[in-house]
């Protein structure tokens, strides 16, 4: 427990301490010195949320220059980034998932969960978005305002969604940008982390969308097997490196699916060889739901250790078989996918739950919950274990250590 200095009023806030609401009302506390933040009072533990309009006088507008939203007084002048209507929030109770109400299923389409919203101002970083689930998510953002970075190995495959998304919308072609990210490669990931650290100041989803399914057994330049390291040990590597573009404002959403119920890694004593087993234990399917819980591990252990900090992390499915690219590696999958597409979510409604857990109000405050169909759902009892989700983490820590080590030398 941190000792506070004492104080007339219970309210007041410890010295270095400020607060900061969100766009849908909610209070956040943000320790300076620390640079930390989290939803409940540092003092009191309890949470707080601002209601009702602007006080007379005041309007809120967004500043191109500075890419935040502002607060002015047409009277006096006065301009703020803090909202006048912090000094009448009212506290409300701790927020759990049960309270939250379902509004949306399997039947919803991204562009309904995002009816109303104005993403103006606010910016995604999408992997593997120019095609499948990562293009829905990323053109239906964009119709609503939020700037995109097509983060892509093929530069004319992501130009040529861009350019899609373009004629739909031509205004959201200025949104829309290229930046090159090859996630076989830990190099260039390193590149891609230097690139967007020049250009962007802070990034409010996170979307890891990109992974592989159905490879034949191949090895990645860092030699490893590429569904794993595709799938998450790139990922991991990419979150953690633009972990400085992160507030409380961030949402962290991670492509997961159901296969990671099938997944066979041990609880105890996890290595390497699990994770990237040689040619003669390979099975792509495997692979593939290993990969799968990997993502829904890292997304527990991640939301976990950023508790405090306010980051929101979310992992979902987007759908059972949805007829994406993703089968393009194997003949069988490409013929079972057909077969199977009347019966499957649309592209729309597989980008629905991405989109739901990024965009949210609802969800403000809760982390580390597992989505499917726009609605939190138990994954499975191998994901929830606690000693998995650290030794995951250690071993990709470690991993990453001894592979950028070898880079330098």
């Amino acid at each position: 427990m941190i000792s506070l200095p004492d104080t007339d009023s219970e309210d007041e806030l410890p010295p270095g301490w400020e607060e900061r609401a969100t766009d849908d009302g909610t209070v956040c506390y943000v320790n300076q010195q620390s640079k930390t933040s989290q939803w409940t009072h540092p003092r009191t533990g309890r949470s707080k949320r601002i209601t009702g309009e602007l006080p007379l006088g005041w309007e809120k507008y967004y500043d191109e220059q500075g890419k935040r939203f502002m607060f002015i007084n047409k009277e006096t002048q006065q301009r703020t980034n803090v909202d006048p209507r912090l000094a009448f929030a009212v506290e409300e109770p701790t927020q759990n998932v049960a309270q939250v109400r379902q509004r949306f299923d399997s039947c919803s389409t991204a562009l309904q969960v995002l009816h109303g919203k104005d993403l103006h101002g606010r910016l995604a970083l999408i992997t593997g978005s120019n095609c499948g689930i990562g293009f829905e998510t990323a053109r239906s953002l964009a119709q609503h305002g939020c700037e995109i970075i097509f983060a892509c190995r093929n530069r004319s495959s992501a130009e040529a969604a861009i350019e899609r998304i373009a004629q739909e919308r031509p205004a959201a072609r200025a949104r829309c940008r290229f930046a090159a990210l090859d996630l076989s490669s830990l190099r260039s990931v390193q590149q891609f982390v230097r690139e967007i650290k020049q250009s962007v100041n802070h990034i409010d989803y996170l979307i890891l969308n990109a992974g592989v399914f159905a490879l034949p057994y191949t090895k990645t330049v860092d030699g490893l097997e590429t569904t794993f390291q595709v799938s998450h040990l790139s990922h991991f590597y990419l979150t953690l490196q633009l972990e400085t573009l992160f507030d409380y404002k961030t949402r962290i959403v991670v492509l997961s699916s159901e296969s990671h119920r099938f997944a066979n890694l041990p609880v105890e004593n996890l290595a390497v060889h699990h994770l990237s087993p040689p040619p003669e234990k390979y099975w792509s399917m495997m692979a593939y739901n290993n990969a799968k819980l990997c993502n829904v591990l890292f997304a527990q252990e991640l939301a976990q250790r950023w508790k405090q900090r306010g980051i929101s992390v979310f992992s979902v499915h987007p759908g059972n078989m949805v007829s994406t690219d993703i089968s393009r590696n194997y003949w069988f999958y490409r013929l079972l996918f057909a077969i199977v597409r009347p019966f499957t979510k649309s592209l729309q409604q597989a980008a629905a739950t991405s989109i739901y857990c990024a965009t949210a109000k609802e969800l403000t405050g809760l982390s580390g919950l597992y989505f499917n169909n726009c609605f939190f759902c138990e994954p499975s009892k191998l994901s929830r274990s606690a000693t998995l989700q650290q030794q995951l983490w250690q071993v990709s820590e470690h991993l990453l250590t001894e592979l950028l080590e070898q880079e330098e030398h």
